[in-house]
This record gives C-alpha cells, structure tokens and sequence, in this order.
C-alpha cells in the first residue's frame, strides 16, 4: 500500500526538482555571457547551487517513491544539516547586521556612511576583497545618473536629493571635505576645504575613480549588505519552516520504508 507521507515527499521533490533547472540553467548562461568580473564571481555558486538543489531532490525522490531506504537516509541526512547551517546562518546574520546606519545631515536629503560604524567582520570581509568588489561597482555604473544630470543640477536641488547609500559614498565626496559644488560628480577645494577625513584626499573629478576607493564607499556597500541581509534572515526563517516540515515529512516516510522492509523480510 502507498503511504501518504512518501507520496507527499515525491511531490515536493518533484517542485524542487524543477525549480533546480532553470537555477542551473542561469549558471550556465552566465559562464557564457559573462563580461564583467561581478557575472564571472556568480556563475560557480549559481551552479554549484543549482547540481546540489537536483541531487538532492533526486535522492528524496527516489527513496521516498521506491523505496530506496539508504537513499532516503542519505537525504534525510542532508536535510538535517541544512537546517542546521539555515539556522546558524540567520542568527548569525542578525548579529552582524545589527550595527551600523547612516547618518542624517541637516538640510540634506541624502544620508553619510561611515566604516568604522559597522560589523568589524564584514568590514574585514570588505577590505580583503575591496579589488574585485570596486571593479564590480564601476561595472554596474552606479554613479551614471549623476555623471548624466552634469551641470543640469542646481546645488540646492542635488542637496534634497535621496541618494542611494551606495551613490552617497561612492559618487561624491564626503560632507567633511567641505568642497565647492559644481556639479553631482564634480567638486573643488577651496580655502575652507578640510583634508582631515582621508577620504578628501582619495577623491577624485575623474568618472572612473570618483570615490569607489574611499571608506565611505566601502561603508554605503556595508549598509546595502545590512540592508539585504536582514531581508534574507527573515526569508531564511520562513524557508527554515518549510524545511522542517519537509524533513518530518522525509521522516515519516523512512518509518515506512523501514516497515515495509520489515515486512517484507518477515512474511
């Protein structure tokens, strides 16, 4: 007789089954289309995540519908400790990002990010891999809006302006230059400009350069990454859920296997 519990595991299997080939499809789309550093960076764990997500839905799908009893156990197993790297993860994830913002600039629409206000380890994460990261930001060309509007922005006008935390630090140069406005992307010192900030020093006028290699723009990725994370902590916990109900679900129909084997051994 079919059990209830195996057949409800086939079917969830089957989704996850489906679900894993346009995953691995969009991989390795992006081994082939890859231009930038930032594509090249995502093709490996898009894969990766893709072959993993189809074995092990194969292995559920198998055990559970012909009762492959070790199969089902190796599934079962891995299932486990997926939960277990989900729920460290999440925790983890909410420590981490629980520091840091940005800070409210009177008469400014916009927010300044600072480094040293965030998670010691994500800045050292940043820091160690702020080569391959810029080249991803310049890629993305985050500050193109700006460089278009040009003189066509009026300083009042670009001082209300809500920029991203990512345009806010990398597409111009911190409150504490005190530098002349000319235009979103283009700035001057003057005689009350301050240098105390290294960040004033790193600036620059040149399109390509701007501020991708200052603190403050390492800090506004920060706050993306806090921002982003917090969402996927909380997506995790609902996936976490799913999971859960899924290996008790794997469980009961491993009981039936085991029976069934029982079973059958023992006329």
């Amino acid at each position: 007789m079919v059990k209830v519990s195996n057949n409800l595991l086939g079917l969830l299997n089957i989704a996850t089954f489906l679900i894993s080939i346009p995953i691995l499809a969009g991989g390795i789309w992006l081994s082939r289309q890859a231009n930038t550093e930032c594509e090249r960076f995502l093709e490996k764990p898009v894969i990766a995540l893709g072959v993993f997500v189809m074995l092990v839905s194969l292995a559920g799908l198998i055990g559970s519908c012909c009762r492959v009893t070790w199969l089902l156990w190796v599934y079962l197993l891995v299932m486990f400790l997926l939960i277990v790297l989900l729920f460290c993860f999440t925790i983890f994830a909410f420590v981490v990002t629980n520091k840091g913002a940005g800070e409210a600039l009177s008469g400014k629409g916009y927010k300044e990010y600072r480094l040293g206000d965030y998670s010691h380890w994500l800045q050292k994460r940043v820091n160690n891999n702020w080569g391959r990261i810029g080249s991803c930001l310049q890629d993305s060309k985050i500050c193109q809006k700006l460089i278009d509007d040009g003189s066509n922005t009026a300083a009042d006008d670009f001082y209300k302006e809500h920029l991203s935390a990512l345009q806010s630090g990398c597409c111009k140069p911190s409150n504490d230059c005190n530098f002349e406005y000319v235009s979103p992307t283009n700035w001057t010192k003057t005689p009350t400009s301050s240098l105390i900030n290294p960040d004033c020093n790193t600036w620059s006028n040149d399109p390509k350069t701007l501020c991708y290699s200052c603190q403050s723009c390492k800090a506004g990725l920060l706050d993306n990454i806090k921002t982003d994370w917090k969402k996927v902590a909380i997506l995790n916990i609902i996936f976490l859920v799913f999971l859960i109900i899924v290996y008790s679900v794997g469980c009961c129909a491993f009981r039936n296997n085991r029976e069934d084997n029982s079973w059958k051994r023992y006329p």
